[in-house]
C-alpha cells in the first residue's frame, strides 16, 4: 500500500540574508500527516484558522481530504466528487466551495456536517477558486476561457468573464478590483476589473511558457508570476505589466506564495524541491535556499497566519 504525506514546513523569522548552513534554514520541516488510500493527483487546498483545518482537493481519488492541524491527523473524506480541483472555505458562511474538473459543477457544503448545500453549474474543467470577502463573491476558473461569478450567500451563478484560454492561478486585489489571471495556453496574464467584469488589459509572456502559479505582492505593486519554461519566477509591475526581475527557480512549479513579513517568495516544484527567494526590494531578488523535498511534490499552500507551509 503506498502511503502519502502533507509535508508542514515553519517559515523560519531569521533573515534569509544571515543565514549559513549552520543557522536555520528559511524553511524547517516541523511534521507530517499521512494520507492513506489517497491515489492519483492532488490539487489545491483552503485553510479554516478557527477550526484549525486544512482542505486538501485530492483530483484523482475523487474526494477532499480533511485534516485536523492541531491533532495532525485526517478526520473526514468527502466522496461522491468528479475531479476536484480547486477548494475554498468560507468562515463567515461555514461553507465549502469546491470545484470540479469533470463535469464542471462547484458542489457546497456545510462547513460543519459537510452535508452538500447546493451545486452550481458551469461548463467543464472547474478549477481554481477564490473569494472576495467585501463582495461576498466567490470566483471560479473554468473551460476554455472564464471565471465564473458566484454569490457565496445565495450559491447562485451571478455572471461571467470571458478568457481566451483556461485560466490557472489568479489572484485579487484587496485594495482595488483588479484580478491578475495566468492564461498558460495563451501565455500571458490578462488583468479584469471585476466590478466591471471587464478585461482591461493583457500582457504576453513572450517567450516564456507553462505560467501556472501566481504570487501578488500588494504593497510594493507586484505580481510574481511561476513558469515552467524555462524554470523561473517572473516578477511584473501591476501598474504596467513590465518585466521587473526573473529568477530562477524549481523545475515542474505548481505553486507560488508571497511571505509579506519575511520578505520572501515560496515556489514548489515537482522537480522535488521549494525554491526560497529574498525580495532585497521591489526591483530586486535573489535565491537564497532549494530546500528538498520529494519529485512529484508540486502542490503547496501557505497559511501566514500560522508561518506554515503544508506541501502534498
Amino acid at each position: 500500500m503506498r502511503i502519502r504525506w502533507i509535508f508542514c514546513f515553519a517559515a523560519v523569522a531569521a533573515s534569509a540574508a544571515t543565514l549559513t548552513a549552520q543557522q536555520a534554514a528559511p524553511l524547517l520541516l516541523v511534521k507530517t500527516i499521512a494520507m492513506e488510500n489517497v491515489q492519483g493527483r492532488i490539487d489545491h487546498f483552503s485553510v479554516d484558522l478557527e477550526g484549525q483545518r486544512l482542505f486538501m482537493a485530492a483530483l484523482g481519488n475523487n474526494t477532499v481530504e480533511v485534516f485536523d492541524l492541531r491533532a495532525n491527523k485526517r478526520i473526514h473524506t468527502i466522496k461522491g466528487l468528479h475531479e476536484p480541483q480547486g477548494v475554498r472555505f468560507v468562515p463567515g458562511l461555514n461553507k465549502l466551495f469546491v470545484a470540479n474538473g469533470g463535469g464542471g459543477a462547484v458542489d457546497v457544503f456545510d462547513g460543519t456536517s459537510y452535508k452538500l448545500l447546493g451545486q452550481v453549474s458551469l461548463s467543464d474543467d472547474a478549477d481554481n477558486v477564490r473569494y472576495d470577502p467585501v463582495r461576498e463573491e466567490i470566483y471560479v476558473g473554468y473551460g476554455d476561457g472564464g471565471l465564473g461569478v458566484i454569490s457565496a450567500a445565495s450559491d447562485r451563478l451571478l455572471g461571467d468573464i470571458q478568457l481566451p484560454k483556461h485560466p490557472e492561478s489568479f489572484q485579487l486585489e484587496t485594495s482595488g478590483p483588479g484580478i491578475f489571471v495566468n492564461v498558460p495556453n495563451a501565455q500571458e496574464i490578462v488583468v479584469i476589473d471585476r466590478v466591471k467584469r471587464a478585461v482591461t488589459a493583457r500582457w504576453p509572456l513572450g517567450a516564456y511558457y507553462g505560467n501556472y502559479p501566481m504570487a501578488l505582492d500588494e504593497i510594493h505593486h507586484r505580481l510574481f508570476v511561476g513558469c515552467r519554461r524555462p524554470a523561473e519566477v517572473m516578477v511584473m509591475d501591476t501598474a504596467s505589466g513590465k518585466v521587473v526581475a526573473r529568477i530562477p527557480c524549481v523545475g515542474d512549479t505548481d505553486d507560488v506564495w508571497y511571505d509579506s513579513p519575511r520578505k520572501r517568495v515560496y515556489v514548489s516544484g515537482g522537480e522535488g524541491s521549494v525554491t526560497v527567494i529574498e525580495q532585497v526590494d521591489a526591483d530586486h531578488y535573489r535565491s537564497v535556499a532549494r530546500v528538498p523535498t520529494v519529485p512529484g511534490a508540486r502542490t503547496s499552500y501557505f497559511v501566514p497566519d500560522l508561518r506554515r507551509l503544508y506541501l502534498a
